[in-house]
């Protein structure tokens, strides 16, 4: 039997990757690009080109992984010069649209949202104040950070380009533009659920088998 790809997990009944899509229709996102890697085959069949009025795309990372930041470069001709990126492994509560009207807004060429965190879910690893995140670092957290990265964040080619060519993870990323004043902040206010840990797939199970299947986002 083939292991299942993380997004193919079972979760509330279907595939966790069915509830991303699902919510991301309820704010009327129309396209989509999927960076798959380990059995992305079986990501491919199993949700195909059309799902829940989203149109889909696929990029592969080839034979070796390519890194979180590897992967969107991989993914470029299919990105528009302004896009959002999403994990593929979380459930997020928040505003999709609000989000990305205040980045563009801010005329800054990166976002990324947080949420007030002071060590709850894990190590707060981000500074936020007056709509910019001030400092961001995964690896070594600075000591005064209080939120987290939320699990959504915009790019624009720009902000893309920042990044040397040997760098492939997106966390190095958003700390050289949060250094530079150049990352927008966005606050969540909602925690999200994930599906990194058993414990966190049984608690996500719970809450999507009641809240999984918006017709809009009931947190508006």
């Amino acid at each position: 039997m083939r292991a299942r790809p993380k997004p193919l997990i079972e979760v509330a009944g279907e595939p966790f990757l069915f509830h991303q899509l699902r919510l991301l229709a309820a704010h009327r996102v129309r396209e989509v690009v999927l960076c798959v890697g380990y059995h992305g085959d079986l990501i491919v069949k199993t949700v195909g080109e059309r799902r829940f009025g989203l149109r889909i795309s696929y990029s592969f990372d080839g034979p070796e992984p390519a890194g979180t930041l590897g992967a969107i470069r991989r993914a470029r001709a299919l990105l528009g010069e302004r896009f959002l990126v999403l994990y593929g492994d979380t459930y997020l509560r928040l505003d999709y649209a609000a989000a990305a009207a205040a980045w563009c807004a801010s005329a800054l060429p990166s976002m990324m949202c947080v949420l007030c965190n002071d060590g709850r879910w894990e190590a707060s690893n981000a500074v936020y104040g007056a709509g910019r995140v001030l400092a961001y670092d995964k690896r070594s957290p600075p000591a005064h950070a209080r939120w987290i990265d939320y699990g959504l964040s915009g790019l624009t080619g720009v902000a893309l380009d920042m990044a040397p060519p040997d760098t492939h993870d997106l966390a190095d990323l958003f700390h050289r533009l949060a250094d530079a004043g150049l990352l927008h902040g966005v606050e969540a206010h909602a925690r999200f659920y994930e599906i990194g840990t058993p414990a966190a797939l049984a608690e996500t199970d719970a809450f999507l088998r009641v809240n999984g299947r918006p017709l809009k986002p009931a947190w508006r």
